[in-house]
């Protein structure tokens, strides 16, 4: 498994709604709004890395979305 924290930052009064839609997403496991820069906590997980990468993809192309700052698990 493939894991990722995103921070989404939305248009004015639009958090609900993305969070209603990244919740439909079946790698995010978590979605929930957050006080700061940010308006969303996201977390993600995916089988591999390619498919972590398809679902950033579509969250970052939702209606509402400014812009997202993704940080992906690290292996060590």
């Amino acid at each position: 498994m493939t894991s990722a924290c995103m921070l989404i930052r939305t248009e004015k009064g639009k958090y609900q709604e993305v969070v209603d839609r990244l919740k439909q997403i079946s790698s995010v496991k978590a979605a929930f709004p957050v006080l700061g820069r940010y308006d969303i906590a996201a977390d993600l997980e995916s089988t591999n890395s390619k498919e972590l990468g398809k679902s950033i993809l579509k969250i970052n192309r939702l209606a509402g979305i400014i812009f997202t700052e993704t940080m992906p698990e690290v292996e060590t």
